[in-house]
């Protein structure tokens, strides 16, 4: 396996937009883990036949696929469930992460992990870079982009390590706290640098 750089950041910090200008200006391969906690309960995968074995078919869309929203009402209040699903998924997912950064055939890969730090997953990557915004522009982009009350915006980053932990664990940071346009020339500087610790690795 190569080189390995977990990218993580809070919610609205601008993962996916720093993870697409490396992978559009420099074809750095990435594995995202939202993608891969998707692609483990798709129709016909072992984790949706198991859930629907374990809940029923009251988890299913009518078109075969998983009920987001029906299994986190079924699990919202019963911590043994939640605990039960968890036990069943995050080591599929962890599995097919794996697999994925395994096959990467870029100079090093992105591995996005929105909760790298709040599921200590640290030790599948070779360094960590934090995508950092102070609280309250996540706060206005939470609301803006998705559309929820701040009262809702600020519970959702209640519930992430806060900005101060999520620093301590930071080998690189981008700082996202002004427009886009500022993020390429950051992102340039760092392909240089893995690319320069790659050559050290090998």
């Amino acid at each position: 396996m190569g080189f390995v750089i977990g990218l993580t950041g809070g919610i609205a910090s601008g993962k996916t937009t720093v993870a697409n200008l490396f992978h559009d200006n420099f074809a750095i391969d990435l594995v995202d883990a939202d993608l891969v906690a998707r692609e483990v309960v798709e129709v016909g995968s072992a984790g949706l036949d198991t859930l629907t074995q374990h809940f029923g078919v009251g988890i299913l869309q009518e078109d075969g696929s998983l009920n987001r929203s029906a299994l986190r009402e079924r699990i919202f209040a019963n911590e043994d469930e939640k605990l039960w699903v968890n036990n069943l998924l995050h080591p599929m997912i962890r599995e097919r992460m794996q697999a994925l950064l395994d096959a990467s055939t870029s100079p090093y890969t992105l591995f996005v992990v929105p909760l790298l730090i709040e599921n200590s997953l640290q030790g599948m990557a070779d360094r960590i870079l934090v995508v950092d915004v102070c609280e309250e522009t996540q706060i206005y982009r939470t609301m803006t982009r998705d559309g929820v009350p701040e009262s809702q915006a600020r519970s959702i980053l209640k519930a992430q390590v806060n900005r101060e932990t999520r620093l301590l664990h930071a080998d690189d940071v981008i700082d996202n706290n002004t427009d886009n346009a500022q993020l390429l020339p950051q992102v340039t500087e760092l392909h240089q640098k893995y690319l320069a610790l790659c050559e050290q690795n090998r």
